[in-house]
């Protein structure tokens, strides 16, 4: 059984990797289950193992902190909902792209129950917006904006870190560095794209769709 854990205040980062640390230790001796850890951060910077510091455009704004995570520098902060998971892949498959598929696609359904088209991109990590409200960009396309960030770190084949959901950030907060060193897209959340919705609302869905991606038999075509 996974177990899922909400918390009401914002959590310090330091303090969620000393916590994911220690659940992290507790599957792989058997002793604790898997875990979902829904929270928020204070306004924060965290570089990933692949940070260029020439991305961090600004670094007195916000604490920046060094992330185990795959990844380069990202934003976390009020109104972005970050779903900590911590999950066995010995039981689920040593497989770490398809487990990554599994991520993106559990961000993706639970963005279609808003009506919200999240997509993937080859080149790039994340989940995509196309802004179809928007002006087309220099090359003719519709801008792409970037609205749930994905990184992972593997212990023992014990996945931790996970997925941020932007729902109501501050978005100008993102103008401090280069998200995730991509310079050509922006970023997004549910209300730039109008949308009123919940952070309890956007909880439930995001149980719902774990159950139907992660409990089911549903498989990473990238992976067969």
């Amino acid at each position: 059984m996974v177990e899922w854990i909400t918390a009401r205040e914002h959590i310090a980062y330091e303090h969620a990797l000393s916590e994911m640390d220690q659940r992290v230790a507790g599957i792989i001796d058997g002793t604790m289950a898997e875990k979902i850890w829904l929270l928020e951060h204070p306004s924060l910077f965290t570089a990933g193992t692949s940070a260029d510091i020439n991305d961090l455009v600004d670094p007195d704004r916000f604490p920046v902190y060094t992330s185990q995570r795959g990844g380069q520098y990202t934003y976390h902060g009020p109104g972005q909902r970050i779903a900590y998971a911590m999950m066995d892949l010995n039981m689920r498959g040593k497989d770490v792209r398809k487990y990554v598929w599994k991520l993106e696609e559990w961000v993706i359904r639970t963005l279609a129950t808003f009506d919200i088209m999240g997509e993937r991109r080859s080149d790039r990590v994340g989940v995509w917006v196309v802004r179809r409200d928007k002006p087309l960009n220099a090359l003719g396309n519709h801008p792409e904006d970037k609205i749930a960030a994905i990184g992972v770190r593997l212990r023992k084949w014990v996945g931790f870190h996970g997925v941020s959901i932007n729902l109501n950030p501050d978005l100008e907060h993102y103008s401090a560095i280069v998200p995730c060193g991509i310079a050509e897209h922006g970023v997004t959340s549910f209300a730039d794209l109008g949308l009123d919705v919940s952070m309890d609302q956007l909880d439930t869905a995001l149980r719902q769709q774990f159950d139907v991606v992660f409990e089911t038999d549903i498989d990473a075509p990238s992976a067969r």
